[in-house]
């Protein structure tokens, strides 16, 4: 899949604003300063796109890339970030279930995992809900440039038990050094057209 065109369609904060097209749509989750944006940026050419921050929770509303006029890349808000208002942290986990229970669209789920620090409690309750609501999901490893080789070839392990699941579909992921990009963008095509 060749990325030439992307525009951010738009920005929601209440579930109310959630558009209604014919566009397919797959979306990336995962915990707060899990490398969401990084990744979008890495996967469309454009570093500028979807706003990269050092500070983890940047990310308080559900944003619709349109990719090649064609369909949607959904950045849904980061979850788990103890500095956020706690009526705030409602408020985003409220979007994201409304989300991901109501599209019609919705053809797959990217889960991001910090591969340094390994799934946490909050994104095994995702992968439980996405399995309980029968969302397809792929998970993605971020931030693999960070491992040292002996723990790169434990990843997989080190995920499939911190998600309690040996049937994993695993994408190691970098946008530093690009790896993972294509195999996601194959992923993604995959998930259009089922």
């Amino acid at each position: 899949m060749k990325i030439k065109k992307v525009k951010l369609y738009k920005t929601v904060y209440i579930p109310e604003e959630l558009p209604q097209t014919p566009y397919k749509e797959v979306a990336f989750v995962g915990r707060s300063n899990v490398g969401k944006s990084s990744l979008l940026n890495t996967l469309v050419n454009n570093y500028k796109i979807a706003k990269v921050s050092s500070e983890p929770g940047k990310t308080r509303s559900v944003n619709f890339y349109l990719i090649n006029d064609k369909f949607f890349m959904v950045d849904l808000p980061g979850y788990g970030f103890a500095k956020v208002p706690f009526k705030e942290q409602k408020r985003w986990r409220d979007l994201i279930e409304k989300y991901l229970k109501e599209r019609d669209t919705l053809k797959g789920v990217f889960l991001l995992v910090d591969s340094k620090v390994g799934p946490t409690e909050k994104d095994k309750q995702m992968k439980d809900w996405l399995d309980f609501f029968g969302i397809p999901y792929v998970v993605v490893a971020t931030k693999v440039d960070k491992l040292k080789s002996s723990e790169k070839q434990k990843l997989k392990r080190k995920v499939e038990e911190g998600l309690k699941d040996k049937d994993l579909e695993i994408i190691p992921f970098s946008s530093k050094t690009r790896e993972g990009r294509v195999e996601v963008l194959k992923r993604i095509e995959r998930l259009l057209e089922a």
